[in-house]
């Protein structure tokens, strides 16, 4: 089964996609499952898991979740509460595995990423189609080196590139089978990387979206004082 395996909900603030829009583009791609992993937040998944039934849909979605370690991002998938951010990399790997999940070091040769505490995560992201700088190919080296499954996602904030990156995983069509065909490495991951002129695009959305943000806090602050 072909997954999408990292994608951003409006419920991350650097996406706006609304989880109708992301389940209807991956069913139009042809995906049989997605893990919708917002920063900090279990709350796109979930959103998305009750859709999908509501819709009837035949897209398969595991709960996921991108958290903010104090050393860097770490996607934790099958569980259906928030874990703490700021939290030290080993200590939140134990409380994710702690609540059943299945820990994943995204993109790591990336500046936000885990680094060295890869070795600790039950798979590796070796595919991620934001990574256009080789960073695939390093994670790839990695996983190889280490002998941890391989994973790959599109990392989308954008609904034209869900789908780009994926995880092939040899799975039944249910939650439980997913992961544990993860953890017994039953996975191979693939895709392309997203095209410069899209990547423009979301860094001039993302830029925008900062400024909107820190316009709003500016306000509030301002506002506070005049109160």
């Amino acid at each position: 089964m072909r997954f999408d395996l990292h994608i951003h909900s409006k419920y991350s603030t650097d996406s706006s996609l609304s989880v109708d829009d992301i389940l209807e583009r991956a069913v139009s791609k042809g995906l049989e499952g997605i893990a919708i992993c917002d920063h900090n937040t279990v709350e796109g998944s979930l959103c998305a898991i009750q859709r999908a039934k509501d819709l009837d849909l035949p897209l398969l979605v595991i709960p996921g979740i991108e958290i903010s370690t104090l050393d860097g991002h770490l996607i934790v998938l099958g569980i259906r509460e928030n874990i703490q951010p700021g939290l030290p990399v080993l200590e939140t790997i134990d409380i994710a595995r702690q609540k059943g999940g299945v820990v994943i070091a995204p993109h790591p040769f990336k500046k936000d990423s885990i680094g060295f505490a890869a070795k600790d995560a039950d798979a590796i992201e070796t595919f991620n189609s934001r990574c256009i700088f080789g960073e695939n190919e390093k994670a790839k080296e990695l996983a190889l080196s280490l002998g941890k499954p391989e994973v790959g996602g599109s990392d989308s904030h954008l609904l034209s590139t869900i789908g780009l990156g994926f995880s092939e995983i040899d799975a039944q069509h249910c939650e439980i089978s997913v992961l544990e065909s993860i953890r017994k490495g039953k996975t191979k991951s693939g895709g392309q990387v997203i095209p410069p002129n899209i990547m423009i695009v979301h860094a001039v959305r993302g830029m925008v979206r900062k400024m909107r943000r820190r316009a709003r806090e500016i306000h509030s602050k301002i506002f506070h004082i005049e109160t």
